[in-house]
């Protein structure tokens, strides 16, 4: 078959047959063909069965389009390979053994709704109160433990608080009510078929047997239940073609671990590793960018991006007063290239947070472009941000029931459908409001909560009357309680809410509930964009990976921004942060927009943060910078947090602000190696930051 569209580097990862085989692919530099094409070579070539070849990605979209690739380039024998995600193929497995492990042959697969509905049942049974011991942070624990491979009996072996007992004796139930069901959730699909081939070694060597030739793509982001998978499968033969990116590894949070793909040297015997850095995407500015910011990890396979592009044009830095200054400039900016005649889908806003999202849009909205957001609802139609709108709406009038009843059981308080079905009825009757026939009950106490912030309306600001209505209502504990990434991102938008009630007084210098409502409904009206295809995209950087535009904007550049706040005292998690910059910029072709304000309210507090180290470590020669407030804030560093002069020495006991005392360990350059006690364990950190002392 014809190589000659391969460069150097890809014809070798196609061409290479037997035995264990690395390809770390840069951003961009074509991994996916080289995929498609070493399947295509193995059965045209050398042929290899169609039947024997296992090609794994993680998202069915993904699997979708390599399949859809190969069936183009071998025709039908292409549907006789197996390319799925690793879910599909344990599924698959499970199909073929379920006797095994007893389950009956028609078992059925729940999703996260169902998975939350037995936890619920299960703690309900056991007279534990949600509210203390929250379904979907227990589920969140159980979905994280089946996917390090640890049973029950196992994971209690790790349990150290309370909640974490409550935890085992929850999963220990729900496995029994699983089987009792003969049903399994969607983290049985990999983990239930590693038990069988631990049980059953003669099912595994035929899976060997059947699966001679396995690719895996974004190995990077493999978690430990996967990495195992892909072991056994591959042990006896060993010809196991990973492809991936350890500078692209951003999914920590799920329960990846790209130390796997940094292993996979050690736990195969003399593998063949291939560098992909040419990249086809990106102009020399841009890559040369992309590689000044990922050198400065440490853990980190050494490799370096380059292109035959052209040079293209500087970044472009801007440095605004505020974010509301930012946001406009963005605009500014995206109009002058539709003016141009670009297509607005060539053009992306990139940022870290989804709080972020909310002022951009209001920009994009009074400029009348059209956009959607990515990943995620528009600010004021996602669910939490409707909740408390509508508990503003019945502070102002209640009367509104349409308000209320979206609000009447946010958080859950115990008020069922047959109450409100009671309540609706009785109004009618009456021909009243529901909040005027509400009379007894857990619905006067709902009652009772409204009345007390009718009275907090009128001598609080906007923005006070809001962390109330958090307060009062229970909303904010509700999603603290839960401790899941899900609830920690509403509970940031809740808390962005404020910004919008903050620089509403400050502009209009008046408390006006009233004026306040009226203005975010006409700002909210996005209905006419939502089914629009050539729009600007709005995301946050984890949904952009795998995608590339002509033009982006990377948006709120600034210190515990981007680092976020959460991953500036961890060595570990700032690298990751690092490799979220690093894929953020290699999401554009021709240029790179990067701003941030002097000034920015987030989450309803004013935050005076230094430019994104990043920015800094960028060679000022491929950067424009232009600086929209009054003060050169260029080089601004971050001195303010890191105490340079500060000396440690092994054994030194300090005390850390959030982690308590430790004893240091390993000291380099930079870094220092903690012990802290359990539950903390061994943190790595930035020496001299200032939230260390030595005692």
């Amino acid at each position: 078959m014809d190589l000659k569209n391969l460069n150097e580097n890809q014809r070798k990862a196609v061409q290479k047959v037997d035995g264990p085989l690395l390809v770390l692919a840069g951003a961009g530099s074509g991994k996916t063909k080289v995929l498609t094409t070493r399947i295509a070579y193995l059965i045209e070539e050398i042929g290899i069965s169609p039947t024997s070849i296992l090609a794994i990605t993680f998202t069915n979209k993904a699997a979708k389009e390599m399949k859809e690739r190969v069936v183009k380039m071998l025709g039908k024998v292409a549907y006789n390979i197996q390319i799925s995600t690793f879910h599909s193929f344990g599924l698959n497995i499970m199909k073929e053994n379920y006797d095994k492990l007893d389950y009956d042959k028609n078992f059925t697969i729940i999703d996260s709704d169902d998975s939350l509905t037995i936890i619920k049942k299960i703690l309900k049974d056991m007279n534990l109160d949600i509210k203390q011991y929250n379904p979907r942070a227990i589920r969140s624990k159980i979905s994280g433990a089946k996917n390090e491979l640890l049973t029950p009996s196992e994971y209690e072996k790790y349990a150290a608080t309370d909640f974490e007992k409550i935890v085992v004796k929850v999963y220990e139930k729900y496995n029994k009510k699983l089987k009792q069901n003969n049903s399994l959730d969607f983290d049985d699909l990999l983990m239930l078929p590693i038990t069988l081939f631990k049980m059953y070694p003669n099912i595994l060597m035929y899976y060997q047997e059947k699966y001679k030739y396995i690719l895996i793509d974004e190995y990077q982001d493999t978690n430990e239940a996967q990495y195992i998978l892909s072991k056994m499968i591959s042990a006896k033969y060993k010809n196991i073609c990973v492809v991936g990116d350890n500078d692209q590894s951003i999914y920590s949070f799920r329960g990846s671990n790209y130390q796997n793909i940094l292993n996979f040297e050690k736990d195969y015997d003399d593998p063949e590793v291939i560098m992909l850095e040419e990249n086809y995407r990106s102009t020399k500015t841009i890559l040369n960018a992309a590689n000044d910011v990922i050198k400065n990890n440490k853990q980190r396979k050494d490799k370096n991006l380059w292109t035959e592009n052209e040079e293209g044009t500087k970044i472009h830095y801007h440095r605004l007063s505020n974010e509301k200054e930012e946001a406009l400039d963005i605009v500014e900016e995206i109009e002058k290239l539709i003016n141009k005649g670009v297509p607005k889908n060539e053009i992306a806003i990139l940022y870290r947070t989804n709080a972020q999202s909310r002022t951009l849009e209001d920009a994009m909205l009074k400029a009348n472009i059209p956009y959607k957001v990515v990943g995620s609802f528009y600010f004021y139609n996602r669910k939490e941000i409707k909740d408390l709108i509508s508990y503003l709406k019945v502070i102002y009038n209640p009367k509104d029931d349409v308000s209320l009843l979206r609000i009447i059981n946010v958080p859950k308080r115990g008020i069922g459908l047959k109450t409100i079905e009671n309540l609706t009825n009785k109004a009618m009757l009456e021909e009243k409001s529901i909040y005027e026939v509400i009379t007894s009950g857990k619905e006067k106490v709902f009652k009772g909560i409204i009345e007390k912030l009718i009275q907090l309306k009128e001598t609080s600001s906007l923005t006070e009357l809001v962390d109330c209505i958090l307060e009062a209502t229970g909303m904010r504990l509700e999603l603290e309680s839960e401790n899941t990434i899900e609830s920690e991102v509403r509970l940031e938008n809740l808390e962005e809410f404020k910004s919008i009630t903050k620089t509403f007084e400050e502009k209009n210098g008046i408390i006006s509930l009233e004026e306040f409502l009226g203005e975010i409904s006409l700002v909210s009206d996005v209905e006419e964009y939502k089914n629009r295809t050539d729009v600007v995209t709005l995301m946050t950087v984890h949904s952009s990976k795998g995608l590339e535009f002509d033009y982006v904007f990377l948006a709120g550049m600034e210190e515990s921004i981007f680092p976020h706040n959460n991953s500036l005292l961890d060595l570990e998690e700032l690298e990751e942060e690092r490799r979220l910059c690093y894929v953020a910029i290699t999401r554009t072709r021709k240029d790179l927009w990067i701003t941030n304000a002097r000034k920015r309210i987030l989450f309803g507090n004013d935050n005076y943060n230094a430019p994104s180290r990043f920015i800094d470590e960028i060679n000022s020669d491929l950067i424009e910078n232009t600086n929209k407030v009054l003060e050169d804030n260029k080089n601004v560093k971050i001195e303010n947090t890191i105490d340079k002069n500060a000396t440690y020495n092994i054994g030194d006991h300090i005390v850390h602000d959030t982690f308590g005392s430790g004893v240091v360990i390993s000291v380099e350059k930079m870094i220092l190696t903690i012990a802290f006690p359990h539950p903390v364990g061994i943190k790595k950190l930035m020496k001299g930051h200032k939230s260390i002392r030595k005692v």
